[in-house]
């Protein structure tokens, strides 16, 4: 897989944030950085991404297990993205905005699924 962050050197990609809808994103893999035991739960990475017109744009995030079946998001602000999220005048988002907008994105994508594969290959 390649690693989550590799996205800081993949070219930005602006985007209107109203259309964040309009991304497709794909599992382009989940690695386990952790396999977990008594002194800490799995934890590790997932990476998704898609084509646009503009380029090739992805999100990654950390995540964690916090008990058999059920994964979580280790932090929701701490995605890592090449887009550059634009308003309706053009101007940049601030890292809050983009956070809410890349987590709505997050919430669309069936990530937990893919994790548990990862999980279950790693055991």
């Amino acid at each position: 897989m390649t690693p989550a962050w590799t996205i800081y050197a993949w070219p930005p990609v602006k985007w209107q944030a109203d259309s964040t809808p309009d991304l497709h994103f794909v599992h382009l893999g989940t690695r386990v950085l952790n396999p977990g035991d008594e002194d800490g739960p799995s934890t590790g990475q997932t990476l998704w991404g898609g084509p646009l017109s503009e380029g090739a744009a992805g999100v990654a995030w950390d995540w964690v297990q916090l008990e058999q079946g059920i994964v979580a998001m280790a932090d929701p602000l701490g995605l890592i993205t090449n887009l550059q999220l634009l308003g309706a005048g053009g101007e940049k988002l601030t890292g809050m905005e983009v956070a809410l907008r890349l987590n709505e994105i997050v919430h669309t994508l069936p990530w937990q699924s893919e994790v548990q594969r990862a999980l279950d290959r790693a055991a």
